[in-house]
């Protein structure tokens, strides 16, 4: 009896040990490298549209600030076409950011700078319309 109750703890000793360990469900080891070309932002700055580049792919994703970036400057005064890069896990619902680096469009993988070009287009025209 003594035994059993022993193995049994020894074994709940483990498994407690294993998660706090392992890194949460759906995340590597190590986060990703990303670069992001912002295209919408929410009014709480909660989650963010973005043209993504991870690797050799390229798509619109929603960035997700963890509490460290979310009360990172960068992140507070973050606009649309600003350019980024950023360490991130991919999640279902998009990319959930562990760092944030501001970046020139220039510094932007080249999928990204014509898309970074795009935008600062359409920003200055929105704001400064052109007057015959």
């Amino acid at each position: 009896m003594r035994r059993r109750a022993f193995s049994l703890l020894m074994g709940l000793f483990g498994a407690v040990a294993m998660l706090l360990v392992a890194p949460p469900l759906g995340f590597t080891a190590d986060p990703d490298l990303i670069f992001a070309v912002v295209l919408k932002i929410s009014k709480d700055k909660k989650q963010v549209t973005a043209q993504v580049s991870a690797g050799s792919t390229t798509s619109e994703s929603l960035l997700i600030p963890s509490e460290g970036v979310l009360d990172n400057l960068i992140w507070r005064k973050l606009e649309i076409c600003h350019a980024v890069r950023a360490e991130a896990f991919k999640v279902p619902e998009g990319y959930r950011l562990v760092s944030i680096k501001a970046l020139d469009a220039g510094m932007l993988p080249m999928t990204l700078q014509g898309i970074a070009g795009d935008c600062l287009i359409k920003k200055a025209l929105e704001y400064a319309p052109l007057v015959d």
